[in-house]
């Protein structure tokens, strides 16, 4: 049975006021209509609920019964009302987005501050998390967007490529290839690696292009995080592979070698739901992270082109 929450509107409204005129005054109707919606929900519930004289308005025994159920029960919808409504103004306040740890922290502070310096009534969440935990969180609207590394496509999923990053070898000033131009992944070998535990998707791309040659290599270490990761081969007790802006974040400790016998490349991509149009402020945030990005893109060709080591 359909409820008709019109009718117990007005049924509550002239309970508690005892009148039909003060009833309709309250509910913004004609006494006609306010007596049409009495009418109907009588007739739908089976039985009186008013009684109406000349000179007031009384409960009937079924009335009397309901007034109470009734009453508690639209309290507590109007309620659930309010709290989904004050959520929703809550959620229109804040942007949450997903993204790289390595993403993040290079590129996104001027950009986070100068979004924030426009829109100074939004609070900005930035999850920063691995790539296989971006999906998840933008697949359950956690996030509106996430920047991630490429693999597969989810069906639920938009995904826009943004730019290629390389990797390169990651090795301190004092290490013999430091005065190197490029290496070979053979120039690998006999040597201590270290490797991030958490970023299995970087893993597994470093793996792929590596080959066979990967399982002959000394990952002597395994850490959870791309700090710790530098912070060994800043005191030369390893060498490792990562995505060439890491080396950026401290440049005087490290010498970023690009591979001259592999592709090592990770391509960075926007993911959000697909069919699920993204607010205004995320739309915004998104274009600045898309120019800067592409802009990345541009000055790791010219380094390429020029053969420039990445120092």
């Amino acid at each position: 049975m359909r409820v008709d929450y019109l009718g117990l509107e007005a049924f509550i409204a002239v309970a508690e006021l005892g009148s039909f005129s003060r009833a309709a005054q309250r509910l913004n109707l004609t006494q006609t209509a306010l007596s049409h919606r009495i009418r109907k929900i009588e007739a739908d519930l089976g039985t009186r609920l008013l009684v109406r004289t000349s000179r007031d308005v009384s409960l009937t025994i079924a009335g009397q019964n309901l007034l109470p159920q009734v009453r508690e029960q639209m309290d507590a919808l109007a309620e659930l009302y309010s709290a989904v409504h004050d959520s929703g103004r809550e959620s229109r306040r804040r942007l949450v987005f997903a993204c790289l740890p390595t993403v993040s922290i290079f590129h996104l502070p001027e950009l986070i501050r100068d979004f924030s310096n426009a829109n100074q009534d939004l609070e900005v969440v930035l999850l920063d998390q691995p790539a296989g935990r971006i999906v998840k969180l933008v697949q359950e609207g956690q996030a509106e967007f996430g920047i991630t590394i490429k693999g597969a496509n989810p069906w639920d999923l938009e995904v826009e490529h943004l730019c290629t990053e390389p990797y390169v070898l990651l090795v301190s000033k004092h290490h013999r290839l430091a005065g190197c131009k490029s290496v070979a992944r053979s120039d690998l070998l006999g040597e201590r690696l270290v490797r991030i535990r958490t970023q299995s998707t970087n893993r597994q791309v470093i793996e792929d292009s590596l080959g066979t040659l990967s399982k002959q290599l000394d990952w002597r270490f395994e850490v959870q995080n791309v700090t710790t990761a530098m912070s060994l081969v800043a005191h030369d007790a390893a060498i490792t592979v990562l995505p060439q802006l890491t080396m950026r974040l401290v440049p005087n400790e490290f010498v970023g070698l690009p591979f001259s016998d592999a592709g090592l490349s990770r391509n960075i991509v926007a993911v959000q739901r697909r069919g699920v149009p993204l607010s205004p402020p995320a739309s915004i945030m998104l274009s600045m992270i898309r120019d800067r990005l592409a802009g990345l893109e541009r000055n790791t060709d010219c380094l390429r082109s020029s053969g420039r080591r990445i120092m």
